[in-house]
């Protein structure tokens, strides 16, 4: 494992211990170097889950960048080992050594902390990078003369690491430790015997390394022991111990310091080379040392994530072979060349429109490897968003709703997330996350109008279409399926429903019947529009449908009227002027608009020279002046007809008889032939009407008595009692008033209003009663009403009714 992944899992650890109590933490301790599958820990009964809470949580394991050493298995709720683990490859020399782990639940989301100690096992022996050193020693030496040896590296720690040191044959050298500032010791061999080069040249030693464990290992390296002749001073450094430090990321070729030393040999034992001591350390990977000058230089590359200083162990040795040492303790400085990493530990790729705000829909877990200012990261949220991030101090992040969301203003956010740390420059990272939100039934349907206004022809078809109402719900598939219902309700009494319909699935509405005007002109209903959603929504409308008029009614001729039985005749001096109103055709149309404009035509008379006839008011008028050759009888067709189109028309027929007296109007009227003598119902209605009359007649003489009397008792108690009692004046009425009202129907009354002035009538012209309409029986068996006449033949009497136009009151 690289050094900054080492890190980084030292650096999670410290950060996880303060907050195990509030997220929950689960610690175990395994040796490493287990076998695949092996038992790490019952996770699910440590943390008291059940497992189907594995299962339906969807239970896994997040290490972040590191490498899965360590698996679940749901089924039966235990950590298992996935991959061998190699505490040295791991960690290093950092002590303790752990795995840090999460573990992740959904629905809801919960987060689970674990770390796993990997407690080291003595599978490594100490070793020496080189196999053998070679030393040139005069024979001069000093006892005590110092040789620094080369170290021992044991990648196990503790116990099992580096223990003791032997060195064989110690017959002139003896073995001395050394505490260096990194915990280590350093060995040196130390003179105690002076050596002879006469008696040996030559020495070979056995230094061996031993570590703690058990079992116990080792490792060996040859020191060969060259004698030479006479070299009695040694180097000495200036400094022991050099400081300095560098910049990360700076180029290969920076100097960093420069080591000196001395000796007071001269020539070859006084000459001076440096060099670092061990070639197998990072260190001489790292750096390099002029051999002649001592200019210590950066030759790879260096990251403060990884080191955060280094310790160079230098040698300065003379041309004897006499050596000294010194340290160069470099420090690395932070530069900020590392951006914030974001990994999504869990999301959500829906949400329902109307959660909650709080509702946590991303775990995001972010990291800057950098130190100090150059590590603080900050989050925020890109654009307007109702959206909202959440950091906590072991960086992990919850983004969460902060507003209330609408499906139908924004159905589909891309969250941007960028995060920034306060380095100089400041580097970013940015991530989008991608969410729907899912529709709730919170829109009723809306009508297109705030009402509807229809027309229909009249005498329609049944089942016709009329028009379509239609109204939009802003929400979606189901919850936007709009129906469409007719609310209850009736018009004069009649159910709407049995009128119109409407389609329950595009609002077209139909007819259920034809429609006639004459019976009703319009009506309004109300239509009710509902979606889908469970509780369904709704909203109404109202519908107003006018009938239109069809010319489906041809004019109806009220006067004069036709009798089936009798001869009606309009009588007209032979002294009449020119322009002399004989009579006035009086029609109505119960149609409406143009369908009701009547216009009227003389299809025929007996003299078409001696009359015509009004267009627009029917009246019928002389031409010219009548003269003796005129027939006394003559006979009008008066075409009545409307503006419809098609137009409709009514016949009515006009008797006129050209006479200046009564007998010989009828001797010219007893060859008119009708089917029948009388009129049974025009007598029946004359009948009723003199008894109407005569009954109010006698009502107002009795209610005229009564208010005399109750006036003259009232003068009486007044005299009496001397007291002003209020009199109560009576006003008889000038006129009788009957109107009509509404539209004619099929059953038509006709009232008519006339007062005692016949200038005040709705008729423009009323002749006297003597020239009224005069009814004639041929047979001469009935009464005349107001007057006897009496012609030379007594047999035949006829009863002459003179009615005129209205009758007075």
């Amino acid at each position: 494992m690289s050094d900054r992944t080492m890190a980084r899992q030292v650096l999670l650890f410290i950060w996880f211990l303060p907050l195990s109590s509030v997220l929950g933490q689960v610690s175990y301790s395994i040796p490493e170097e287990m076998s695949k599958g092996s038992l790490v820990g019952n996770i699910a009964q440590d943390l008291g889950l059940d497992l189907k809470r594995l299962k339906s949580g969807k239970a896994r394991v997040y290490t972040g960048d590191s490498a899965e050493y360590i698996e679940l298995n749901k089924d039966r709720g235990v950590l298992l080992i996935k991959e061998r683990i190699d505490r040295e490859a791991l960690c290093g020399q950092t002590t303790p050594c752990a795995l840090h782990l999460q573990i992740i639940l959904e629905n809801p989301m919960q987060l689970y902390r674990v770390t796993v100690e990997i407690t080291d096992i003595n599978d490594n022996a100490p070793m020496f990078s080189e196999n053998e050193m070679r030393f040139e020693m005069n024979e001069m030496s000093l006892a005590g003369a110092r040789f620094i040896l080369e170290r021992a590296v044991d990648r196990d720690v503790g116990r099992n690491g580096l223990h003791s040191y032997s060195l064989q044959p110690a017959d002139n050298f003896a073995l001395k430790f050394q505490n260096l500032p990194d915990a280590n010791k350093a060995v040196e061999m130390i003179l105690e015997k002076p050596l002879d080069r006469e008696k040996h040249d030559h020495i070979s030693l056995l230094l061996t390394a031993f570590d703690g464990g058990e079992p116990r290992m080792s490792g060996t390296m040859q020191i060969h022991i060259t004698v030479l002749d006479a070299n009695d001073n040694a180097p000495v450094c200036s400094q022991s111990v050099y400081k300095t430090s560098i910049a990360e990321n700076s180029p290969k070729g920076t100097v960093l310091t420069t080591v000196s030393a001395s000796d007071k040999d001269q020539g070859l034992n006084g000459r001076i080379s440096f060099s670092i001591a061990s070639k197998a350390d990072k260190e001489a990977k790292t750096f390099e040392i002029d051999p002649d000058f001592g200019v210590v230089k950066l030759i790879g590359g260096i990251d403060y994530e990884k080191n955060k200083y280094y310790q160079i162990d230098v040698h300065a040795r003379d041309g004897g072979g006499h050596t000294d040492s010194c340290k160069v303790i470099v420090d690395i400085t932070d530069v900020n060349d590392n951006s914030p990493s974001i990994n999504i530990i869990s999301k959500s790729n829906h949400i329902s429109e109307d959660s909650k705000s709080g509702t946590v829909i991303a775990i995001l877990n972010i990291q800057d490897v950098d130190s100090n200012e150059n590590g603080k990261v900050n989050c925020h949220l890109n654009g307007d968003v109702p959206f909202v991030i959440q950091s906590s101090p072991d960086g992990f992040y919850s983004l969460m709703t902060d507003n209330v969301l609408d499906r139908e203003r924004e159905s589909q956010y891309n969250i941007s997330v960028t995060c920034a740390d306060e380095g100089v420059p400041s580097l970013s990272s940015s991530i989008t996350l991608s969410l729907q939100l899912s529709d709730v039934n919170d829109n009723a349907p809306v009508f297109e109008r705030s009402s509807y206004e229809a027309s229909v022809k009249e005498n329609n078809t049944p089942g016709l279409s009329i028009f379509t109402v239609r109204a939009r719900d802003a929400d979606f598939n189901q919850n936007a399926r709009v129906s469409y219902i007719l609310e209850d309700s009736s018009v004069n009494g009649v159910p709407v429903s049995s009128l119109v319909s409407v389609s329950a699935d595009n609002g077209v509405i139909h007819a259920v019947r034809s429609f006639d005007y004459e019976q009703i002109k319009y009506f309004q209903f109300r239509v009710k529009a509902q979606d889908g959603g469970s509780p369904p929504l709704s909203s109404n409308v109202s519908v107003k449908i006018i009938i239109q008029d069809k010319n489906d009614n041809a004019p109806q001729v009220l006067y004069p009227v036709q009798s089936g039985g009798s001869v009606v005749a309009e009588i007209v001096p032979r002294s009449a002027d020119v322009g002399y109103l004989v009579t006035k055709v009086v029609a109505v149309d119960v149609d409406s608009g143009q369908n009701a404009w009547l216009s009227y035509k003389l299809q025929k008379a007996t003299d078409r020279a001696l009359f015509e006839v009004g267009l627009q008011n029917g009246e019928i008028r002389t031409v010219r002046q009548v003269t003796d050759k005129d027939a006394v009888k003559q006979r009008l067709a008066v075409v009545v007809e409307d503006n419809g189109q098609p137009s409709r028309s009514a016949t009515v027929n006009v008797n006129v008889a050209l006479a200046d007296s009564f007998p010989e109007v009828l001797s010219e009227f007893t060859d008119f032939t009708h089917d029948k003598e009388y009129n049974d119902n025009l007598t029946f209605y004359l009948v009723l009407a003199l008894a109407v009359v005569s009954f109010l007649f006698i009502v107002s003489i009795i209610a005229i008595l009564s208010v005399k009397c109750y006036r003259w008792r009232r003068e009486r108690m007044f005299y009496k009692s001397g007291a002003n009692l209020p009199v109560i004046p009576y006003y008889p009425p000038l006129y009788a008033d009957v109107g009509g009202t509404g539209t004619l129907q099929h059953v038509y009354n006709y009232d008519v209003c006339r007062t005692t002035d016949s200038r005040k009538s709705d008729l423009k012209y009323v002749r006297p009663c003597s020239e009224s309409i005069i009814s004639l029986d041929t047979s001469g068996t009935q009464t005349l009403t107001h007057a006897k006449l009496t012609t030379e033949s007594r047999d035949d009497q006829v009863r002459i009714y003179i009615l005129v136009h209205f009758c007075r009151i």
